[in-house]
């Protein structure tokens, strides 16, 4: 019942605007209008879609410490090998000398059991146990060292810093996060495709990529599929690739993937033209005298992209070859004016 009031009340109120102009010709008013058209365009598949990098990496501690200097937050755009944060090294510091002086004295204790042996004063098992010695104090040596380079957290590739988890004065631990960045020249949208689909999504060498908030679209670089299912939720990961330096696309954003799985007739009128008021959709339609009338209307999808104008798909209340308002609110007042 709620459709009908709302259809009758849009109607009447719309009625009570043109009696008058409803039989006679309005001026010139430069109303643009488009024809409405039966075209091929590609048929998609659309899917629900979030924006991530291609390459991104949450870095983390690898030793212990204290973080002494934090020098990127958020948003900051850094290069290759530049250092990012700091953690006291003192101690790392203090176990890499004791390692050393461990070292050195395995080392001249091998080299006193050679000169030993070689004088047949001591057996072979002596000799092999100081090299043995020898061997661990050095592996042990090397890793105080890699533990001390631990110590400088830098920038794995160049990109931007997307979070700062730890603060200068707070303690790291090995495996703690640090900081997260990524590269946005290299940006894809995610969709999870359901089993049934899974066919005809694998089949499609292009897609399309709509951005709702803006109304952007964009033209995919390739399609990727992964070759495996979620085995609880049943649904296929798709990965769809776009062009580099986007403005305003960034990791996170949501967005609709269409990916192309053929071609289909469908009778097309521009968005633009498309006037929505609660639960009901029309447009102007233009008659032969230049006379505007509203026609309720029921949509389909939006074409992925192909033509100067965003189009609508039309299922019903419109024919091919009629001419619509390019701007309904305009056509409405001109229809307001007409009557008064």
């Amino acid at each position: 019942m709620r459709p009908t009031i709302t259809l009758l009340l849009f109607v009447a109120a719309l009625s009570a605007l043109s009696p008058v102009c409803a039989q006679s010709a309005l001026p010139s008013s430069g109303l643009a209008t488009a024809l409405v058209e039966l075209r091929e365009v590609d048929q998609t598949y659309p899917a629900e879609a979030l924006v991530e990098a291609v390459k991104q990496a949450t870095i983390a501690a690898q030793t212990q410490g204290r973080v002494i200097e934090a020098h990127f937050d958020a948003g900051d755009r850094v290069k290759a090998g530049q250092v990012l944060m700091r953690i006291d090294q003192r101690e790392a510091l203090q176990a890499q000398a004791g390692a050393q002086a461990q070292l050195a004295n395995a080392r001249a204790n091998f080299e006193r059991n050679k000169d030993l042996y070689a004088k047949k004063f001591v057996s072979q098992a002596a000799l092999d146990k100081a090299e043995a010695d020898f061997k661990a104090a050095a592996a042990t040596a090397g890793q105080a060292g890699t533990q001390t380079s631990y110590t400088t957290i830098t920038a794995p590739f160049a990109g931007v810093i997307a979070q700062r988890f730890t603060e200068s004065g707070e303690m790291a631990a090995p495996g703690k996060p640090l900081i997260s960045l990524f590269d946005p020249q290299g940006l894809r949208v995610v969709a999870n495709i359901p089993q049934y689909q899974f066919s005809e999504v694998r089949r499609a060498l292009r897609a399309k990529v709509e951005f709702t908030e803006s109304g952007k679209w964009v033209d995919a670089l390739r399609v990727e599929v992964l070759p495996t299912a979620d085995s609880q939720t049943h649904v296929v990961r798709a990965r769809v690739y776009l062009p580099d330096n986007l403005a305003g696309v960034i990791p996170g954003m949501f967005a609709r993937a269409h990916f192309v799985i053929g071609k289909a007739r469908k009778l097309l009128v521009p968005a633009g033209a498309v006037l929505r008021r609660g639960e009901v959709t029309g447009v102007y339609v233009v008659d032969d005298k230049a006379l505007p009338h509203l026609r309720q209307v029921r949509l389909g999808e939006q074409v992925a992209g192909g033509t100067s104008l965003p189009s609508v798909e039309v299922l019903a209340g419109l024919s091919a070859g009629e001419t619509v308002a390019l701007d309904p609110l305009k056509a409405g007042m001109l229809l307001k004016q007409g009557g008064k």
